[in-house]
């Protein structure tokens, strides 16, 4: 198997800057893989992604330094084993909240005897069947990151950082702001107070930190505080920014 630069980067605390992918279109895919990030998110669970299409923009990245990090609709044991097979390797899980939840989430990315993961020996991942060791070094090249995007989340950060196979913790501003009664806002100070604060206890606890934001304050913000893995932009808004500003720069044209 190939090293997974992305995972060793982490672990030894580089920092990896990244970008989170919401288009359905290998080509963009492919593009983006071809501009010197470290790594991208590829979205399944607020976009229609599913795991053929997932395939189709690893299969673009194929060529690229870019490593891809995937994340499934949920907590979903079918689906991320349906997505490990076609080569995801780099896994997110969403909205984890109890110790109980990252432990499934660790089984689910391990084969027995020390997780639940299903045995295929023909699956892309496992080079088609051309890859016999693959069963045993697979879990070494794996990165598996839960999402804290929750009070109740931050309240056990600790407890689901110690869990076995839990590989980073990345917190979602979003969710997180809604969680703390501030939907829509995740600039409030009590919201960026609680970004900071997970951060630093991630790292505390011994666990590479990661996080999104388009806003560069709060992206040097939690840098500072730790984070070594951060996704500083989404591709439809950077598409939607570049659209609206050639627009108003070309307005005049009409006149």
């Amino acid at each position: 198997m190939k090293e997974n630069r992305f995972k060793r980067a982490i672990v030894q605390g580089r920092q990896q800057i990244g970008i989170w992918s919401m288009m359905r279109e290998p080509m963009v895919t492919e593009m983006l893989g071809q501009l010197g990030y470290d790594w991208i998110l590829l979205d399944c669970e607020h976009t229609p992604n599913d795991e053929p299409g997932v395939m189709a923009m690893l299969q673009a990245l194929s060529a690229c330094e870019t490593e891809p990090m995937v994340r499934p609709s949920c907590l979903n044991v079918a689906e991320i084993k349906r997505l490990l097979d076609v080569g995801a390797r780099n896994i997110l899980i969403p909205y984890v909240q109890t110790v109980e939840e990252a432990e499934l989430a660790a089984a689910a990315v391990a084969y027995p005897p020390a997780g639940i993961r299903g045995v295929s020996n023909v699956s892309r991942a496992a080079g088609f069947g051309a890859a016999p060791d693959y069963f045993v070094t697979a879990r070494d090249e794996i990165c598996l990151i839960v999402q804290i995007e929750t009070g109740a989340a931050l309240d056990r950060l600790e407890d689901i950082a110690a869990v076995p196979g839990i590989d980073g913790l990345f917190i979602g501003p979003a969710d997180l702001a809604a969680s703390l009664g501030h939907p829509g806002n995740p600039k409030h100070p009590e919201v960026h107070a609680a970004i900071l604060d997970g951060i630093r206890r991630i790292r505390a606890a011994g666990k590479p930190a990661g996080f999104l934001s388009p806003d560069q304050g709060l992206l040097e913000d939690v840098v500072s505080a730790g984070c070594v893995f951060t996704a500083i932009d989404m591709d439809l808004s950077v598409l939607r920014r570049g659209a609206m500003a050639r627009l108003e720069a070309c307005r005049t044209i009409r006149e």
